[in-house]
């Protein structure tokens, strides 16, 4: 989520970068230290680099040479083979065939930092087409000053642009723990994951050699040295002869010494040993005789070099071998690197090949057969149960109480590929239930990942659709006030305000709760505590980037349901005097109860005391079957859907004559229709087209959400309005749609809520009216809808 880019001046929008020179100009500087996006389009045969620094540097400024602390970004490294990040002048990130340069033309790229999170994409939109994203455990929140680089070739540089930035997806970064790098005492970098407790998560290097959880053994030498090992980390490298008629399989290698299988063992637990250079012939047999291949050709490669300079075979010397890196993986912490193969790991959990665990759930029976090595690498809490002697630490089989079975499957696939299989295209229940389980199990990538996705919805402003899905998961009564940490502050807000049994004892609590998250504050704040900062503070330094949020989430306090003596406390507030959402909303809701409107109270009553009388119809997804046009298809629960229209249960009229595609029955149907509309008329002398439903004389609804499909065309709605009314003559708008670009596919559902006082006034008769012209270059006044579904409180 990003605010509207403020341009760098003309003269700075086209620059050529002579190689070890850096362009630095007051305008390429973040508007918030520590927060900030540049995009630009560059050419160059590699190096693209960007420094961002606290202080900007001169014209002969090279990142080699800098003490001072920075992050750089390299597209386009090593030859324009490899994107890099370095911190400090310390490499953190070096991958493979990301983000390469093009000097025949200008590429455009985007590169993002928010408190450390540095985000890397391609294309001129800020948060579209990611490359690559790293997260720094220790951000550097003072950079502010954005270098342009080159290393030894010229770099052009064009359309430079700087916008504030915001966390990618909405994330709360804090709240999130992540895997980090540091360095280790030969100058390389290790990988290590913090816990919750404080407890380092086990890496897979902690397990060599080591008993925990060995279901194999090595005897080794003629001194007979016993060597732990697991089945499941050699048998996803090689080719180990395990006798799977012993529980604990023994192979026996009497011509070998310990130095060389330790050797061996190292390179597959950690992805790199050392060894004397006279035992490296030893050790390429060794690795034959198993089959671990990369071994192989690494020894038989410097084998061969070493021949070649017709060096000593006897020498002592220790030969350094190294795997070349962990395999590629969208975030840090993954335990498993080369030599060792993912494809082979998933398919141990797929046919249970060398399992130590059985996982049940009581109610459902076997989950899956696991590893106990596998499940503990990811997890301490796993790790504590296989190891604290207790009587998980020895049984074969474990059962747990209470845990969504799919959710849980997810949770365990995910330790085994270290990536989430689930192709969804919104929400589920099941993705709230892993959120909340990869907290439980504390797998903090998981974590990251689900949140990630969460987001993804929510900067589509689909945050009611999202906390539905929250409040229908059986997992809800199990959350916990560490795991609410782990979701927005307006999340939780509105997962209070929909639960029965988390009654909302008024709607200050949900003000409070959108301007705490407008603040991006960790601590809830209420709305007296914010007029008061807002005393001495402007709005814009209060919120930051989530200023123009407000506007969006205000409409969900309904404010007519706020005690007047309140409403005249906030009318007069500094929030009225520095937001006009809110001095606006807060109005209208005073005239309201100065009004004194029989019905609308009496509603207002009818929803907090007599809510018993209404069914309520709630909106889940697009396309749901939980709207009342559903329903009245089943004649209001008593039989199978059926097209409601034809069981003469509501009537569908459209604004033109009934036709081929002007059919009601179509628009209420299950099928997607490729060409379905109501035609224009003239109404009052203006024109407008409409489709309308009437829900019966003996039913009302007070309606909340409401949802549309567009047809097969490109004909799509910009202004509209959909309309409430008692009588079919006398209309009142629920909400009005202006210039809203939605709807941009054929085909595409899209789903709007209805907030404020007319979400308590009930209605029988319902329309979409488009009210401009659509999209196209003919028909455009054709209102080309194939589906509506309405949602609410019914009866």
């Amino acid at each position: 989520m990003l605010l509207p880019p403020h341009p760098v001046e003309e003269k700075k929008r086209s620059i050529t970068v002579a190689p070890f020179e850096c362009a630095w100009d007051e305008e390429f500087r973040f508007r918030e230290a520590g927060r900030g996006c540049i995009t630009f389009e560059a050419s160059a045969h590699n190096d693209v680099t960007l420094v961002f620094r606290e202080q900007p540097g001169s014209q002969h400024y090279h990142y080699k040479m800098d003490n001072s602390r920075h992050y750089i970004v390299i597209l386009g490294s090593h030859r324009n083979k490899r994107l890099k990040i370095e911190v400090d002048g310390k490499t953190v990130v070096d991958v493979a065939g990301i983000g390469l340069c093009c000097s025949s033309s200008f590429q455009s790229y985007w590169i993002s930092i928010y408190d450390g999170l540095i985000s890397i994409g391609q294309g001129r939109h800020p948060n579209n087409n990611i490359l690559f994203q790293w997260l720094d455990p220790d951000p550097n929140r003072n950079v502010q000053y954005v270098g342009l680089s080159s290393w030894d070739k010229h770099v052009g540089y064009r359309n430079i642009s700087l916008m504030p930035s915001a966390p990618q997806n909405s994330i709360l970064w804090s709240q999130i723990e992540c895997a980090y790098v540091e360095p280790d005492g030969a100058g390389g970098h290790t990988r290590k994951q913090e816990s919750k407790d404080g407890l380092d998560q086990r890496a897979l290097a902690n397990f060599l050699e080591n008993w925990d959880f060995s279901d194999s053994i090595f005897v080794v030498g003629s001194e007979r040295k016993v060597v732990p090992a697991h089945k499941v980390v050699l048998g996803s490298c090689g080719d180990f002869p395990f006798n799977l008629m012993m529980s604990r399989p023994a192979i026996e290698l009497p011509s070998v010494s310990y130095p060389v299988l330790h050797s061996l063992l190292e390179y597959i637990y950690t992805g790199s040993t050392q060894i004397s250079e006279w035992q490296l012939v030893s050790l390429l047999e060794l690795s034959s005789q198993f089959k671990v291949k990369p071994l192989v050709m690494y020894c038989e490669e410097i084998i061969g070099c070493l021949k070649m300079s017709d060096a000593v075979s006897e020498s002592s010397k220790k030969i350094q071998l190294s795997s070349g890196g962990s395999q590629a993986h969208q975030f840090y912490y993954f335990p498993f690197k080369a030599p060792l193969n993912t494809q082979k790991i998933e398919q141990f959990l797929v046919n249970g090949e060398h399992s130590d665990v059985n996982i049940y759930v009581n109610g459902h029976g076997l989950v899956t057969h696991a590893h106990k090595l596998i499940l503990s690498l990811w997890s301490m809490t796993f790790d504590k149960m296989f190891t604290n002697g207790m009587k998980e630490s020895s049984a074969s089989n474990v059962f747990f109480e209470d845990v969504p079975v799919e959710a849980f499957f997810l949770l365990i696939q995910f330790m085994y590929s270290g990536e989430l299989k689930v192709d969804i295209e919104e929400i589920t229940p099941v993705l709230v239930e892993l959120l909340l389980l990869s907290d439980q199990f504390g797998i903090t990538a998981l974590q990251f990942e689900c949140c990630k996705r969460i987001m993804e919805f929510l900067s589509k402003a689909r945050l009611v659709h999202i906390v539905k899905m929250i409040c229908i998961t059986h997992m809800s009564y199990l959350i916990s006030e560490n795991q609410i940490m782990i979701l927005p502050t307006l999340v939780i807000l509105v997962l209070i305000l929909q639960h029965g049994h988390m009654t909302v004892t008024s709607e200050e609590r949900v003000l409070d709760a959108i301007l705490t998250w407008c603040m991006e504050a960790c601590d809830c704040f209420n709305w007296t505590s914010v007029h008061e900062l807002l005393s001495t503070s402007r709005p814009e330094k209060l919120f930051g980037g989530r200023l123009t949020a407000i506007n969006t989430l205000l409409p969900f306090v309904r404010f007519p349901l706020v005690q007047p003596s309140v409403l005249h406390l906030m009318e007069k507030s500094n929030l009225a005097k520095n937001i006009e959402a809110f001095r606006q909303l807060v109005a209208e809701a005073i005239e309201f109860s100065n009004a004194g409107l029989r019905m609308a109270t009496n509603t207002c009553e009818r929803f907090h005391h007599r809510r018993s009388s209404y069914k309520e119809l709630q909106y889940i997804s697009d396309g749901d079957n939980n709207g009342v046009i559903y329903y009245a298809g089943t004649s209001f629960g008593k039989h199978q859907w059926i097209n409601p229209v034809l069981a003469k249960n509501i009537t569908v009229t459209a604004s033109s004559p009934n036709s081929r595609y002007t059919d009601p029955k179509a628009l209420v149907s299950k099928n997607y229709q490729a060409t379905c509309f109501a035609g224009p008329r003239l109404e009052d002398g203006k024109m407008c087209s409409w489709w309308m439903v009437d829900i019966g004389p003996d039913h009302q609804l007070m309606c909340n959400y409401y949802t549309v499909r567009q047809d097969g065309s490109a004909t799509f709605m910009r202004s509209w309005v959909l309309q409430g009314s008692m009588d079919g003559r006398s209309w009142t708008s629920l909400h009005v749609h202006e210039d809203d670009q939605t709807i941009c596919q054929p085909g595409q559902f899209a789903s709007w809520p209805i907030t404020g006082q007319t979400a308590l006034l009930p209605f029988r008769f319902f329309r979409v009216m488009l009210t401009a012209p659509a999209t196209g270059v003919s028909n455009t006044w054709n209102l080309c809808i194939c589906f509506l579904e309405l949602y609410g409180y019914f009866r």
